[in-house]
């Protein structure tokens, strides 16, 4: 197994903010959960942060309003503080390219539970960690699926979703109809598709057979 070597994540290298700074928090709570961000607001007041970008939203959605407005507003020195690692986001993907994108506005992040900073050479070399972690399991998935398909091919097998129905079944749904033995919804009932799918299989009989 050949593994890539493991990219430096421009948030290790390029996260020196000054001091001048805006602490900006931000807060996030799952839509139609029975919580509010009263918790984390007050561990970001706490924090010092001066500003809060507050919203409910799912944390694997990228489409979220206030960070976005957060991220767009961020100046060189500024620290991105959130209560919890997963309020940034649930997708370690997404995570890393917010962290991506604090970075290349020359500012820092800090989780206040998890206790990272990425203003500090400790913060900074953890979240290289997670990066090459990331990294690593991506690599490992393409090479298990590549692997798969050669296994696969050597048996026969290709891949793609499996036909549902067979030429015999095909012909019989279409026939039924034809002939009026049973209509459309019938056979659609009975072999558990959709009466747009029998339309286009009688409609393919039909071109075959003239």
């Amino acid at each position: 197994m050949v593994v890539q070597p493991v990219r430096k994540r421009s948030f290790v290298k390029d996260a020196k903010p000054a001091a001048a700074g805006l602490l900006l928090g931000y807060a996030r709570v799952s839509r139609g959960e029975d919580q509010n961000n009263a918790l984390q607001t007050k561990a970001l007041k706490a924090a010092g942060c001066r500003r809060l970008f507050e919203e409910a939203a799912s944390g694997g959605r990228w489409d979220r309003p206030e960070l976005h407005r957060m991220l767009d507003q961020l100046r060189e020195g500024d620290t991105v503080v959130v209560w919890k690692l997963d309020r940034l986001s649930r997708s370690l993907k997404d995570v890393l390219h917010i962290m991506e994108r604090i970075a290349d506005a020359g500012a820092g992040f800090r989780s206040i539970t998890e206790n990272i900073d990425t203003t500090t050479p400790a913060g900074r070399m953890m979240m290289q960690m997670v990066g090459s972690f990331a990294e690593f399991e991506r690599a490992m998935i393409r090479e298990r699926t590549s692997a798969g398909l050669v296994a696969a091919r050597a048996e026969g097998r290709v891949g793609g979703r499996r036909k549902k129905l067979d030429a015999t079944k095909r012909r019989e749904i279409a026939e039924s109809v034809i002939t009026g033995r049973k209509s459309g919804a019938d056979m659609a009932r009975l072999y558990n598709i959709s009466q747009p799918t029998v339309s286009r299989i009688v409609a393919q009989h039909r071109m075959n057979a003239t």
